[in-house]
């Protein structure tokens, strides 16, 4: 579905900017572990990059330990090692160099805790190429990703009819959808056709140059 013309894109971090998939998945290991919780190696650990961290421990736990405890261990971990782990996608740095080109302002809004995502877009060369970053608090406001948006739009001023979300998880598109904003969808995440088709993205994108002419000025 064409998507009209408008003037801010709303970036997801984790599975649409950056495979982040190394250092999450070896910090919930670590964390669980501490715990006496040691997945199986075959084990799908995709499920838990989208939702908030709290949720996803509250789950792989399922009573086993304590979850902010898990979290604290987590952080820990990832502040020394895991953030530094992954890789941009191919051609997301080019792809989002020609639309801050363009005018069109870039805004990362992640799940993921404030100071990690700005550590994250540090390290990975993302942060001269957005106008803003927005990410949850260490004690769990803006987690859920509908807040977060709904405190982006007031904080930067903008309306939703020129807002599109892009993101590779159903957490994205029905946060998104809250706000009447739509989503496009990476398919190269976490999501997959499948789970994004049936959130309501608005168009599904198999490579970065796609994002190009989707209608964003």
């Amino acid at each position: 579905m064409p998507i009209r013309a408008r003037s801010t894109l709303l970036l997801d971090l984790d599975g649409t900017l950056v495979d982040t998939a190394p250092g999450i998945f070896g910090c919930y290991r670590h964390a669980l572990a501490s715990f006496g919780v040691v997945p199986s190696d075959a084990e799908d650990l995709r499920w838990a990059i989208g939702p908030s961290i709290r949720e996803g421990f509250r789950q792989l736990l399922d009573g086993r330990g304590d979850a902010e405890e898990a979290v604290r261990r987590y952080r820990e971990r990832y502040s020394e090692w895991g953030l530094y782990q992954g890789a941009v996608y191919p051609g997301i740095l080019q792809a989002l160099a020609v639309h801050r080109a363009r005018g069109t302002r870039l805004a990362l809004c992640t799940a993921k805790s404030h100071g990690f995502a700005r550590r994250v877009a540090d390290h990975f060369g993302l942060t001269p190429l957005l106008s803003g970053l927005y990410g949850s608090e260490l004690d769990g406001r803006f987690e859920g990703k509908a807040e977060l948006i709904a405190h982006l739009l007031e904080a930067e001023g903008l309306q939703p009819d020129d807002v599109c979300t892009v993101g590779d998880r159903k957490h994205d598109v029905i946060a998104a959808a809250a706000h009447g904003i739509p989503t496009i969808g990476v398919l190269w995440g976490f999501g997959g056709r499948d789970e994004l088709e049936s959130a309501g993205a608005a168009m599904l994108i198999q490579r970065a140059d796609e994002l190009l002419p989707v209608g964003v000025v």
